[in-house]
């Protein structure tokens, strides 16, 4: 291998390791991780809870709990969304 091609490749290691240590650690030890920008699990819950608590404001006829709802809804749309920017990174 070229040895410019060497330091590039450890500048992308280092650049990942400090973007996402977790992600680095993993693909190091051969079981990599899914990358921070994949990892939706929270984004899920507030959308589960968000659906429970719209469906109780309407079971319940409160126009507070479907508008608070709804905004968490929105709140989990967007952090679901695959094309969002990374937090200005």
């Amino acid at each position: 291998m070229p040895r410019y091609d060497a330091g590039r490749l450890a500048d992308l290691a280092s650049r990942i390791k400090k973007d996402d240590p977790r992600f680095a650690r993993a693909l190091a030890s051969g079981r990599p991780a899914r990358p921070r920008e994949y990892r939706r699990s929270g984004a899920w819950s507030v959308l589960a809870v968000s659906t429970v608590v719209l469906l109780a404001g309407v079971v319940v006829e409160h126009g507070l709990l479907i508008a608070v709802a709804l905004v968490f809804m929105g709140v989990a749309a967007q952090l679901l969304d695959p094309t969002r920017s990374r937090g200005g990174r």
